[in-house]
């Protein structure tokens, strides 16, 4: 395989793995924040629509793209990321005089870690049951076997996992490229219908709602940083395939289809305020659509789950290599990154543990 080819392969993987739960967050983070359903809802005013946007795409763009891919990224522990990699980079650097500086921040690695092993368990069950919920909008008559329809597809998702992370992205790689495109194209779609939508690039009307409405934005920002699960994600699979292929991926497809989808949706609801914030994701989409993006939905929020899975084998291993925990059986599953793990205990341990979740 020639060197462009590879690292084809290794972006590809990268989308199939790494940016399933962020690149899935359109389904939900407009909803969220104009929610009838909420106590402290944000109303679909003119105002509100281009600072709630202005918002998300500067909360994208300084944490994810300014914040992970720009610096925290750089902080590798021979390649590998994640939180661990931290505390290893802390231990090895630190001074006989600051060793308690040391040990507090190593207690708060240990304590980010548990909470990032607690998204590995949450987000795929949470994801996966969402997903199946949403086939019922094509299909009713499935009510009934939503339970064993989603245990069947998580366990089919655990199974998979033997078979290492570069062959998983390189399944759902593909997916996650269409995923991209479709979301991309709707988005410009309702940018088309009312391009004025792009005035929400300007910060002026994130930084106009969040200090004109502060009772209003301080409560929004809990939907606002939907928009940003994930992240997390690119830096803790950072040994899967490296921060070339992830850094790439992001940049030139998903954080241009992210963005443009979210725009998409605010020109919705400043077209059609009262009947877009029910669902602006699927009413972007055109009704003759709408029944193929479910399934793509679907299918993209099933993937969204790899992420955190292959992130908790990375930091299994740095915290075996570091003695936070016992050794396990590690089985590397490619020859050409070191990175690509599978942790038998830990997989099937994950596995019950949403399952439980979900039922």
């Amino acid at each position: 395989m020639g060197q462009g080819a590879a690292r084809g392969a290794l972006e590809l993987g990268a989308l199939g793995v790494v940016f399933g739960d962020i690149g899935t967050s359109p389904l939900y983070t407009v909803q969220t924040v104009f929610s009838p359903s909420d106590p402290h809802r944000v109303h679909a005013s003119t105002g509100n629509v281009y600072g709630v946007v202005s918002l998300i795409f500067w909360a994208v763009t300084i944490v994810v793209t300014v914040t992970y891919i720009l610096l925290v990224m750089r902080a590798d522990n021979d390649g590998e990321g994640g939180i661990m990699a931290l505390i290893t980079l802390i231990r090895r650097r630190s001074m006989p005089s600051r060793r308690r500086t040391a040990l507090i921040l190593a207690a708060l690695g240990i304590f980010g870690a548990s909470l990032f092993f607690g998204d590995s368990m949450i987000t795929p069950a949470i994801s996966v049951l969402s997903a199946i919920e949403g086939v019922q909008v094509a299909a009713p008559s499935v009510a009934t076997i939503v339970l064993p329809l989603t245990a069947a597809v998580l366990i089919g998702l655990f199974v998979l996992q033997r078979l290492g992370t570069g062959a998983v992205g390189r399944m759902f790689g593909p997916v996650m490229v269409l995923w991209f495109s479709v979301i991309a194209a709707c988005g410009i779609h309702g940018i088309a219908g009312n391009p004025s939508i792009l005035k929400a690039l300007s910060p002026t009307y994130a930084g106009a709602f969040l200090f004109g409405h502060f009772g209003t934005a301080f409560f929004s920002l809990a939907a606002v940083v939907l928009a940003v699960t994930g992240a997390e994600a690119l830096y803790a699979d950072m040994g899967h395939f490296g921060r070339g292929p992830i850094t790439r991926s992001w940049l030139f497809l998903v954080f241009p289809a992210v963005i443009l989808n979210y725009l998409g949706q605010g020109a919705l609801v400043l077209a059609d305020p009262v009947h877009a914030i029910s669902n602006p994701f699927y009413l972007l989409v055109p009704s003759w659509g709408r029944i193929p993006m479910v399934i793509l939905a679907t299918a993209a929020t099933v993937i969204a789950s790899q992420a955190v899975i292959s992130g908790a084998f990375s930091l299994t291993q740095q915290a075996a290599q570091i003695g936070y925990l016992p050794r396990l059986r590690i089985d590397h599953t490619s020859e050409e990154r070191a990175g690509q793990i599978y942790v038998p205990w830990i997989n099937w341990a994950l596995c019950v543990a949403v399952l439980a979740l979900v039922f």
